[in-house]
């Protein structure tokens, strides 16, 4: 790596690191939770740049010695295994440069977050409503094999099935920089079970993903927000339907209304929808981030842009296409299993291309 600016800027990420480090130990830091959890944050975000910028430091510092006895060392059997090594070592630097070049752009600040995950049935009625349902159970697979927790805050059952809406959170490591690529409209093509002539309709649901705000992202006041109680609607037996356990809150200066009834415990439900309602009134500021990037990036990968067609499922044809990078499959039972990976790590390759073309590290 010949390129003067990254190696200066792959320095300056190492001096910050060692400064930070120091901070978070300081008493006085500490004592401030506010700025030690974002010092912490910031720490946790420089280490893997670091680890890997010491690693790539360590092999050039190898390739140099190996050199050495190369051209220095008369002694065959050591200039052999220098050889040797100098050639292993050369096979790492250009994997090791590229991984620098991707940690070394500007990561969404939101990635390592949790999220809010949304489906709403879209056209298409009742085929709508359980095509909602069965992206709802693509995305419960894919969480289990993520390892991440979903809990159900509230939902609207469709009437033959599925849902008119789902809001679920997701919590684990790096959830919202994973689950950001679903944020679209998702259109399907399939013969519905009510069609007796055998004709391919279409539907669509829409999938909305939120970072999930921090306690010390936003403030809310008191105040500002109207708290209803009223007994749940949904499945979960006689405490839950006859109790004022579900939570209704309205925030005044927005409008914003968040509902949650899926826990027995009223305080639970009330924990579970102030923490939506701090996400709403945060993804507010977050969208107009979005709407930047957006306005600078070609392609519709991750925008927030989310009344864009990104995914068509066919049926008949077993097909599946995600339209913002022109990538079809023929894997739509298992990709309707869950096993989406594959299709978000191609997202995230072509808009970590489309980063490093715009930052001119490439």
């Amino acid at each position: 790596m010949n390129n003067k600016l990254i190696l200066d800027k792959l320095e300056g990420v190492k001096q910050r690191f060692e400064e930070v480090a120091k901070l978070i130990s300081d008493p006085e830091i500490i004592a401030d939770m506010k700025q030690y959890v974002r010092l912490n944050k910031e720490y946790k975000e420089l280490e893997p740049i670091v680890d890997v910028y010491n690693e790539y430091r360590n092999i050039l510092s190898n390739i140099e010695h190996a050199r050495e006895i190369l051209s220095e060392d008369k002694d065959e059997e050591l200039k052999e295994m220098a050889k040797t090594e100098l050639e292993e070592l050369n096979l790492k630097v250009s994997p090791l440069e590229e991984k620098l070049k991707l940690l070394l752009l500007p990561a969404d600040p939101e990635d390592n977050k949790n999220a809010i995950l949304e489906i709403r049935a879209g056209t298409g009625g009742n085929e709508a409503s359980i095509f909602a349902g069965d992206l709802q159970r693509m995305y419960a697979k894919f969480c289990e094999q993520k390892g991440w927790k979903m809990e159900t805050s509230n939902f609207t059952e469709g009437t033959v099935g599925g849902f008119k809406e789902i809001i679920m959170n997701v919590k684990g490591e790096g959830v919202y920089g994973i689950l950001k690529y679903e944020s679209g409209v998702h259109r399907v093509q399939r013969i519905p079970q009510t069609e007796t002539q055998g004709r391919v309709h279409t539907s669509a649901a829409t999938v909305a993903v939120l970072p999930e705000a921090d306690e010390f992202d936003i403030d809310i006041k008191q105040e500002d927000i109207r708290i209803d109680r009223f007994c749940s609607s949904g499945p979960g037996g006689q405490s839950v339907n006859t109790t004022y356990s579900a939570v209704r809150l309205t925030h005044i200066p927005s409008g914003i209304i968040v509902t949650c009834q899926d826990q027995k415990s009223q305080v639970k439900n009330l924990d579970k929808a102030m923490n939506e309602l701090r996400t709403r009134l945060y993804n507010i500021e977050y969208q107009n981030y979005l709407d930047k990037i957006a306005s600078e990036r070609k392609t519709m990968v991750s925008t927030g842009d989310r009344s864009a067609k990104i995914r068509t499922y066919n049926y008949p044809q077993g097909r599946i296409t995600d339209h913002r990078i022109n990538l079809t499959l023929y894997d739509l039972p298992s990709i309707m299993d869950g096993n989406i990976q594959e299709i978000i790590s191609k997202l995230q390759m072509a808009e970590n291309a489309e980063r490093l073309k715009e930052s001119g590290l490439n």
